[in-house]
C-alpha cells in the first residue's frame, strides 16, 4: 500500500439510508478540500455544503466536517461528507471526488486501510485496532461490550504490563551477563526465579482471560446429525426459541441444511440442522445427505442425536469416520418424554425432548462448557487465535527460561534468550514486533471505508 496518498471510500454500509457517508484520508488535505467544495473548512466544525459535478450541476447537499492532522481517526488529514444515502447518489459523489481527487493522487481505500493508517501512525496498537472489526462484528450485547473494552485498551494494557515485567528481569539478566563474576549469585540476589514466577501466573491469568475472550468472539460451529425423524429440526427449534425448520413425521422432510445463529449467556452458537442420514435412492435427498456429511466434517461440536426409544447403533461409526478429529462427539437422546423412568443423564449421554423442553438447558450448559465457556465470568475482552497462540508461545519460553533458572546460573545466557523470545511473542500481539505481511493478512479481512 502506498501510504502518502491520500485514499477515499465509502464509509457507510451499503444499501439504502438516511445518510451516507465518504471518507477522505490524507496529509495536507486542504487544497484537496477547496477543489471538492470551493470553501474553506474550519477543522472540527460542520459545514452546509452543495456537492457539485464538474460541470457545476448539484450532485447532493449535505454536511462537510474536516479533522486536521493528528486530531483525527487516521492521524492524517481527514474529510467527511455526510449527505443523502441512496446508492446512486453515493457512487456518484464517490466519483466526482476521485475526478477532481486525481491531480492530488487521491485513490480507491484498500479494506481497513483507515484503520492500517492509525495503526501506523500511533492512534492506537494493532490489538485495538483489531477490536474496531470485532465491535463491528459483534452479534451480541455482551460481545460488543468486549469489543469495545479490547478498543479502550484493557487487553493491550495487561500485555504490556507483562511485557514490562519481562523487560524489567531482562534487563537485569543481560546487565549481569557483562560481568561473569557476578552471575554466581544473580538468581539469589535478585530474587530472578521468584519474579520469573510472579509474571508466569501474570500470563497463566491473562491467557485464561482471552480464551474467555475467544469464545466469545467465535463460538461453537454445531451440527445437528442423525437418522430421519430422531427430531434434528424440533431441537434447532427448541435451541433458537422460534420455529425456523419443518417438522412432521414424514421421513426425509429435511433435505438441505438449515442454520441459525443462537446467543447463550452472549456466546454465538450456529447451529445447523441437516438431512436424515439413511441410504436412499432419492437424486434430491443423496445430494442433502452429501451436505450432511461435509457440514460434520468442519464441525466444532458433532449432536448424534438418537430415538430414546429406539437405540440403535447404525450411524455411530459413520459419523465417528466423518467428523474432524478436532471435534467434539456428543450423544443426545431425543423423545424422553415418552419414556418412563427417563434414564440419568450423564458425561456421555443426554437425554432431552424437544417436544416437552425437557433436558434442553442442560444441552445448552453443555454446549456452554464444551466452548470453554465459565459462567459468570464474562471476559473484560475479545481476543482472537492469534492472540492465544502468542500467549501460549510467551508462556512456553517462560517455562523454558524457569527450568534454566533451576538449574544454576551457569545458564544465565539460555535464561536471557527464553525471556527476549516471550517477549517477542507479546509485541506480536500489540503490534511492537508485526512483520508486514501479517498487518497485511489482518487488515484485508477489515470492510472498507474503516
Amino acid at each position: 500500500m502506498q501510504h502518502k496518498n491520500p485514499i477515499v471510500a465509502i464509509a457507510t454500509a451499503p444499501g439504502r439510508g438516511g445518510i451516507g457517508i465518504i471518507r477522505i484520508s490524507g496529509p495536507q488535505l486542504g487544497p484537496l478540500t477547496f477543489a471538492l467544495l470551493e470553501q474553506h473548512l474550519t477543522p472540527r466544525h460542520a459545514h452546509y455544503c452543495i456537492f457539485r459535478d464538474s460541470d457545476g450541476l448539484p450532485i447532493d447537499q449535505g454536511i462537510a466536517l474536516y479533522f486536521s492532522a493528528p486530531n483525527s481517526y487516521t492521524g492524517e488529514d481527514v474529510l467527511e461528507l455526510q449527505g443523502h444515502g441512496g446508492p446512486a447518489v453515493m457512487q456518484t459523489l464517490l466519483k466526482q471526488c476521485l475526478v477532481i481527487g486525481a491531480a492530488y493522487g487521491l485513490r480507491m481505500a484498500s479494506p481497513g486501510e483507515f484503520t492500517l493508517r492509525a495503526f501506523l501512525n500511533d492512534k492506537f496498537d494493532l490489538a485495538q485496532a483489531e477490536a474496531v472489526a470485532d465491535l463491528i462484528d459483534a452479534s451480541s450485547e455482551a460481545a460488543a461490550r468486549a469489543a469495545m473494552s479490547s478498543f479502550c485498551g484493557t487487553f493491550s494494557n495487561e500485555v504490556n504490563a507483562i511485557s514490562a515485567s519481562i523487560i524489567q528481569l531482562r534487563l537485569m539478566v543481560e546487565s549481569t551477563l557483562d560481568f561473569p563474576e557476578q552471575e554466581i549469585e544473580f538468581l539469589e540476589k535478585y530474587q530472578a526465579r521468584e519474579k520469573l514466577t510472579t509474571i508466569q501466573n501474570q500470563l497463566k491469568h491473562v491467557l485464561n482471560q482471552s480464551h474467555q475472550g475467544m469464545v466469545l468472539r467465535e463460538g461453537l460451529h454445531v451440527v445437528l446429525a442423525g437418522e430421519p425423524n430422531v427430531g434434528k429440526s424440533s431441537l434447532l427449534n427448541a435451541l433458537a426459541g422460534e420455529d425456523l425448520a419443518i417438522v412432521t413425521d414424514i421421513a426425509g422432510t429435511t433435505r438441505d441444511k438449515v442454520s441459525q445463529v443462537i446467543h447463550l449467556q452472549g456466546v454465538p452458537l450456529t447451529i445447523v440442522d441437516t438431512a436424515g442420514l439413511r441410504d436412499t435412492t432419492d437424486k434430491i435427498e443423496s445430494i442433502g445427505i452429501e451436505r450432511s456429511w461435509s457440514e460434520i466434517s468442519k464441525a466444532d461440536v458433532v449432536i448424534n442425536l438418537k430415538d430414546a426409544t429406539f437405540r440403535d447403533q447404525f450411524l455411530d461409526e459413520k459419523i465417528a469416520k466423518h467428523r474432524s478429529p478436532k471435534s467434539i462427539l456428543l450423544t443426545v437422546f431425543n423423545k424422553a418424554d415418552l419414556l418412563n423412568p427417563v434414564p440419568a443423564t450423564n458425561d456421555s449421554e443426554l437425554y432431552i425432548s424437544a417436544k416437552t423442553g425437557y433436558g434442553i438447558e442442560t444441552l445448552s450448559a453443555k454446549l456452554l462448557f464444551l466452548a470453554g465457556w465459565q459462567p459468570g465470568q464474562e471476559s473484560p475482552w475479545l481476543a482472537r487465535q492469534r492472540h492465544i497462540d502468542a500467549l501460549e508461545a510467551s508462556s512456553q519460553h517462560l517455562s523454558i527460561a524457569s527450568f534454566h533458572a533451576a538449574q544454576d546460573d551457569r545458564v544465565l545466557d539460555l535464561f536471557a534468550e527464553e525471556l527476549r523470545l516471550a517477549h517477542e511473542h507479546l509485541g506480536s500481539i500489540t503490534g511492537q514486533m508485526t512483520a508486514d505481511d501479517l498487518l497485511g493478512e489482518i487488515f484485508s479481512r477489515f470492510c472498507i471505508g474503516k
